[in-house]
């Protein structure tokens, strides 16, 4: 069974402290359906550009979120294929932590990201294949040979003492940012395919982070730390090697970026928690909210402002006294405030 080599330094230490804080934060903020759905698809955005783009895809960010919605976009047919691979991979990764959570991560999982992630890019007889012939890696840029990947004949045994670390009891006792991060690395020294093994290792690491309970309601990107400094996540991938296999240094890089990514979001979270604001102006008083009082502010936070006319549109078959006294109740906590006094007036945030 594989073993990963490491030490838990202080950098590593203050890192997972710094997940955990964020994790915690994010994981009980109360928020409307509307931002939920906004940062889950932010971040899934994010997730699908960044992983290609690391790997030489030449949309931007904004391309990339045309061609996963469907819009037509002038490119090379490649890169618009690789973010529609990927979105399918994601696709994937939720699917599989819905339907089985506490499954175990197997080959044929690996090897299903792997189809997904070549799809119309590779051979049909290369996709969810470990490759049969000797390969070395070089850096993108010097094109000096990086690393030499194991001998073909060795790669399904070696993928078989990895899955065994991931799936093992005894791996539970290391932190699932760890493990994740570690997968990471070993499927990438593996290099068990001829193309597409980086995106297949992020999506491997992503996916143990989701089993191991590290989904943090889908709100985070990892991919996009990585590319913002492609030349430092490459260099602490290779940093591995040069020291014999310890991979401190890559945990303290697979760390903090997590850590990073995580403090950013919940920076947004708190800044749009209903908690927090309805607390703050009830002076730390709790308040128990209705599904239709929520609906409004969403609707308002949407929108911008609330008018009678909008009513039935919002809640049908509800009566327009019924909507009123829900927004009275609103506009006595001073969350809400009432502009005019007519058919017209308007209700906004206060």
């Amino acid at each position: 069974m594989y073993q990963p080599k490491y030490s838990i330094t202080n950098k590593i230490l203050n890192n997972i402290s710094s997940i955990e804080a964020s994790k915690e934060v994010i994981d009980h903020a109360p928020l409307l359906p509307y931002f939920e759905k906004e940062f889950r698809e932010d971040a899934r955005v994010r997730t699908i550009h960044y992983g290609t783009h690391i790997e030489g895809n030449e949309l931007n960010l904004s391309e990339a979120e045309k061609v996963l919605k469907g819009q037509q976009i002038t490119a090379r047919e490649r890169d618009i294929q690789e973010v529609i691979n990927y979105r399918k991979v994601m696709d994937y990764i939720e699917k599989t932590q819905i339907t089985n959570p506490k499954s175990q991560v197997t080959g044929e999982d690996i090897r299903q990201l792997h189809k997904l992630t070549v799809d119309k890019i590779l051979p049909f007889e290369s996709c969810g294949v470990y490759r049969k012939t000797q390969v070395v890696v070089k850096n993108s840029q010097t094109g000096e040979i990086s690393f030499t990947p194991p001998m073909a004949v060795a790669v399904p045994f070696q993928i078989k003492s990895l899955l065994d670390f991931v799936n093992n009891a005894d791996a539970n006792e290391i932190h699932p940012v760890l493990k994740s991060g570690a997968t990471h690395y070993e499927l990438v020294r593996i290099h068990p395919f001829l193309d597409g093994n980086g995106r297949v290792a992020r999506a491997l690491a992503t996916l143990i982070l989701y089993k191991e309970g590290y989904d943090i309601r889908k709100f985070f990107s990892l991919e996009e730390y990585f590319d913002q400094n492609a030349y430092g996540y490459y260099d602490a991938l290779q940093s591995v090697e040069k020291v014999e296999g310890d991979l401190t240094n890559w945990l303290e890089y697979f760390t903090l970026g997590l850590s990073i990514e995580l403090s950013k979001i919940r920076q947004k979270v708190e800044g749009i928690s209903i908690d927090a604001k309805i607390k703050k102006k009830l002076g730390g008083k709790p308040l128990m909210l209705t599904p239709r009082q929520l609906k409004i502010l969403e609707y308002i936070q949407k929108v911008g402002y609330l008018q009678n006319q909008a009513f039935e549109q919002l809640f049908p078959m509800v009566s327009e006294d019924t909507i009123l006294n829900e927004l009275k109740g609103l506009v006595k906590a001073r969350i809400i405030k009432k502009k005019g006094v007519t058919k017209g007036a308007k209700y906004i945030m206060s």
